[in-house]
């Protein structure tokens, strides 16, 4: 009696008269898991666990000692290829005026025609080298200034912080989870279906969503049916959306969801 009583309580379900109930999980439909690409030192962080953020909010912020003097670098680079760029643009500029002159002053004796072709195409040659390296070097100063962008980490969604991995002066590492944020509005009851069930619930079908401990109940449309990921639970997840209104309803809380008798 013992064992039928637990099995009953590890389905949590229910067949009642006026449908099927079954318990779910509230979870959030935005999900943002915050990493660093680069090593480095926390320098400042700027939120803390509960905290309500925006899109573009500072999160936190990172050393920048070694990020700013291969900036600095970078800006260095591009600066001295521009400039030796306009150098070969005027050099070749004078050359082609001197070749004008020589053509109007045919016959001047002692002047070698070819070595001033040849000063032409060495100056063209040195003047096409230096813009690849302009377009490099340009590239560069592009790729600092994304890296400044992670320097300074930003909330890419509207959210919760629920998780903060990190505090200043900790070691950043690439890859590492710093902060997590979950959209406490755009809210989802997970539910886990069994095969007998699968046939009586459909995409856009409307069901009874109960959060019993706040005592709040409306209605809600199955967003998605999905297969579970592991196949030998024989389970299939059951995504049902609703509109929390203004109450304090968070991911993690749990749910019910009733689905009507077929008639």
């Amino acid at each position: 009696m013992k064992k039928f009583v637990m099995v009953a309580f590890l389905l949590l379900t229910v067949v009642q008269a006026g449908g099927i109930t079954l318990t779910g999980t509230v979870v959030s439909d935005g999900q943002k898991m915050i990493g660093s690409r680069y090593m480095g030192y926390v320098k400042k962080v700027y939120v803390k666990l509960g905290d309500k953020v925006k899109r573009e909010d500072d999160l936190y912020e990172m050393e920048s000692a070694e990020f700013d003097i291969m900036k600095t670098q970078a800006n260095l680079m591009l600066e001295q290829s521009q400039i030796a760029l306009e150098y070969w643009r005027d050099r070749l500029r004078v050359i082609n005026r001197k070749k004008e002159t020589m053509k109007k002053k045919q016959g001047i004796t002692g002047f070698d025609w070819d070595d001033l072709e040849g000063q032409v195409e060495n100056v063209k040659a040195m003047l096409e080298s230096t813009k690849i390296m302009v377009k490099h070097a340009a590239e560069q100063v592009k790729e600092m200034a994304v890296v400044f962008n992670y320097l300074k980490m930003k909330a890419p969604a509207d959210g919760v912080v629920v998780q903060k991995n990190i505090k200043v002066g900790d070691m950043v590492m690439p890859g590492m989870l710093t902060i997590m944020i979950v959209d406490t509005e755009n809210l989802e009851i997970d539910v886990s279906l069994s095969e007998g069930i699968i046939g009586k619930v459909h995409e856009g079908q409307r069901l009874t969503v109960e959060i019993p401990s706040l005592k709040y109940k409306t209605i809600g449309t199955v967003h998605a049916i999905i297969p579970d990921a592991n196949p030998m639970t024989h389970k299939i997840k059951m995504r049902v959306t609703f509109d929390k209104g203004d109450l304090n309803i968070f991911p993690g809380m749990y749910a019910k969801v009733t689905i009507p008798d077929q008639k």
